[in-house]
């Protein structure tokens, strides 16, 4: 790096997400979605965002805004999602609808996208339950079984890596699937664009492929604290074992509280760069050894596009 380049560096609060071939990212006041259509195009979508001032109070307070920013978060990203997967598709996969597929367009016509997301997003949250609350309190009730009664904090110590192993093996083996590996180039894609931005660089291809595809503000590193923070508010309340069905309702009820405690860490070690933000971030940043891979460069053209479509004019109002 070069003396004119270091003084140039900065954080920016513009992030994203991977979507089906393609990138998302998120300004401001503005988002945009940029995907390589199966003719080889860069597809480019814009969309105006509530932000800054123009946001309500409890998503701007902290500690009360992590629950609502994480929720708003994952809707918008499933939307991405969606909207992504139906820009691959083909006139000749149109024409190939089976049967079933045909009633369904026949039945909900313009609200089948809808009605699927809905059933989808449920059925998400309830495999989210089920493997990251209800599974690990059914083993540490086998465990507690076997070996006889344990301090409370040791109990939720154990059902907390036990989370944490769930979640690293679950990437683990989605990595290994060829749509999941691929969105994950694009993942890295995002995070190295954002870094060649906050570098003060050119966005382009070559200075691109120069940085690092980990960041600390990624939702990877994120869903980490989440699981790792539970462990102790856990054992701050107390939570049950004497049910394992009361259990998880305690554990949903205090998740707003999880979440809000992990967002305002993200967020600081998003905007600091000290000895406490390395220890925040660098359970994240080896998770991300799976969620990230290296992209070639039709995938980091997406992410340039994207990422400059959100960029301020002002050049200024998107730095912490």
């Amino acid at each position: 790096m070069t003396e004119k380049s270091n003084k140039e560096k900065f954080r920016t609060r513009i992030g994203g997400q991977a979507v089906i071939e393609g990138v998302m990212m998120r300004g401001i006041d503005s988002a945009a979605m940029a995907c390589r259509l199966p003719n080889g195009q860069i597809d480019l979508e814009q969309w105006d965002i509530k932000g800054g001032k123009g946001l309500p109070w409890y998503r701007k307070t902290p500690f009360v805004r992590g629950i609502f920013n994480f929720i708003i978060s994952m809707i918008d990203g499933y939307k991405c999602l969606t909207r992504s997967a139906d820009k691959q598709m083909t006139d000749d996969d149109e024409e190939e609808m089976t049967k079933f597929e045909k009633w369904l367009d026949d039945k909900f016509g313009e609200k089948l996208m809808p009605v699927l997301t809905a059933i989808s997003m449920i059925f998400g949250v309830v495999l989210a339950v089920g493997l990251f609350m209800y599974l690990p309190t059914l083993i540490m009730t086998g465990l507690t079984k076997l070996f006889g009664e344990l301090p409370m904090l040791l109990k939720n110590s154990i059902e907390g890596l036990l989370k944490i192993a769930i979640f690293i093996g679950y990437t683990a083996l989605t990595a290994k699937m060829p749509e999941i590996a691929r969105t994950y180039e694009y993942h890295g894609a995002e995070h190295k664009t954002i870094a060649c931005y906050e570098h003060g660089e050119e966005l382009t291809p070559q200075n691109v492929k120069k940085h690092c595809r980990f960041h600390p503000r990624c939702g990877t590193s994120f869903i980490f604290l989440v699981l790792f923070i539970s462990i102790f508010v856990n054992t701050v309340f107390h939570v049950t074992w004497s049910s394992r069905a009361l259990r998880v309702l305690i554990k949903l009820a205090l998740l707003p509280v999880v979440t809000g405690i992990a967002y305002e860490a993200i967020m600081f070690a998003g905007k600091h760069d000290n000895i406490i933000t390395k220890i925040i971030s660098a359970p994240g940043l080896w998770i991300q050894r799976i969620t990230t891979s290296e992209p070639d460069e039709s995938e980091i053209e997406c992410a340039i596009a994207a990422m400059k479509a959100v960029i301020p004019k002002d050049g200024g109002s998107d730095k912490w």
